[in-house]
């Protein structure tokens, strides 16, 4: 199996990535409202996707990766999307390979799932379902009549595989925000009686269309949503190496989150466009999805090569910008890497994971303040 021990010297040497966010298409089957990459899907004149051909240069360019969590639009409308996954296999020895979904396709899904699974041997292969709200609530949520019931044949179809594969992680990810914070509960409640769903994330709603970030958002109301979750899926393990670290790692990333709700400050070193890049379908390289107002550049003007974009002119001014500190976000993905990177979080995670320090909030709960790193 691919393993994350390779990545080690990232601990101390921010050089290169581990962690990539690529959004392999921008075509979806829902219209969402709250969704921050609308405007992409709608703008007239984009680029063309990246080719499968294209895609195998960019990666060759890169090194191995810890995670590639493949995003869009709908990552299951790419046809090649098995193909995808295993030039980063293949080429990077991703150890994660993560597939957020809207859970409308179960068929599909669970055949593309299978053959991504067939395709990349050596991965951990996570797909997590969207799920934000039960029933009826769901769909209102979404504006998608029937979404609920076809979410649910998803979870249902990929249940049956992770019974017959180990190496994949089924999850369930749940938007939190203004319209559905007070029925929380009925949701994680729902989902912890799920078979075969082996976790439960909450994902906060970040600003659409240069919209006000988790406006009427409430942070007693998340909090008492993440001391619920724990309380149902205290038990509950996902099945890869490092399981107990991961769900430390989530536990904490609540706590962050929660914080910077409160407190509306950067709580640690940010690591985004050093260990963390966001590649756009049509090949727009940024340091994270919170700010798509610095652009790095496009890999296809640069002959594939991302360390040549990096290290350009424009793209050292962005991460110089970035390394001042002037922003703040709940983004949960810079966050893992935010804190599995940090050095100064392990003694806060080993203690999670013997059982010790899990108070919400508390003293043990404080990170180490947030400097340039």
């Amino acid at each position: 199996m691919h393993t994350a021990l390779g990545h080690a010297g990232s601990l101390l040497w921010k050089r290169r990535p581990v962690h990539l966010t690529f959004f392999v298409t921008r075509r979806c089957n829902a219209r969402c409202p709250f969704c921050f990459y609308q405007r992409f899907a709608e703008a007239p004149g984009a680029a063309p996707e990246l080719s499968l051909d294209e895609i195998r240069r960019v990666t060759g360019s890169m090194g191995s990766l810890l995670w590639v969590l493949f995003s869009g639009g709908e990552p299951f409308l790419r046809e090649d999307l098995a193909l995808v996954a295993a030039v980063f296999h293949d080429q990077n020895r991703a150890a994660f390979l993560t597939f957020p979904t809207n859970g409308s396709l179960p068929e599909v899904t669970a055949e593309r799932t299978e053959e991504i699974l067939r395709r990349c041997p050596e991965s951990v292969v996570v797909v997590k379902v969207s799920l934000d709200g039960v029933g009826a609530d769901h769909d209102a949520l979404r504006g998608v009549p029937g979404g609920f019931e076809r979410a649910m044949l998803t979870l249902e179809r990929l249940a049956s595989l992770a019974g017959r594969h180990r190496r994949l992680e089924v999850g369930v990810n749940t938007l939190f925000c203004r319209e559905n914070q007070d029925r929380m509960e009925q949701v994680v409640d729902f989902v912890a009686g799920l078979d075969g769903v082996r976790s439960h994330t909450l994902t906060l709603a970040r600003p659409v269309a240069g919209g006000p970030a988790m406006e009427g958002v409430d942070p007693g109301l998340y909090r008492k949503a993440g001391l619920h979750l724990e309380s149902r899926w205290n038990a509950r393990r996902h099945r890869f190496a490092g399981a107990s670290l991961k769900s430390a790692q989530d536990r904490l990333q609540r706590r962050l989150v929660h914080r910077t709700m409160l407190e509306r400050r950067r709580l640690l070193p940010c690591y985004a466009g050093r260990l963390d890049l966001v590649l756009s379908e049509g090949g727009d390289l940024y340091p994270c999805e919170g700010r798509w107002d610095a652009l790095m550049g496009n890999v296809r003007e640069v002959g594939y090569d991302v360390p040549d974009l990096l290290r350009s002119l424009r793209a050292r001014r962005v991460l110089a910008e970035l390394r001042r500190g002037g922003c703040h976000c709940t983004n949960e993905c810079n966050l893992l890497v935010n804190i599995l990177f940090n050095p100064r979080t392990h003694p806060r995670l080993l203690r999670d994971c013997a059982g010790l320090g899990r108070g919400w909030p508390g003293k043990e709960d404080a990170p180490p303040q947030a400097r340039a790193g």
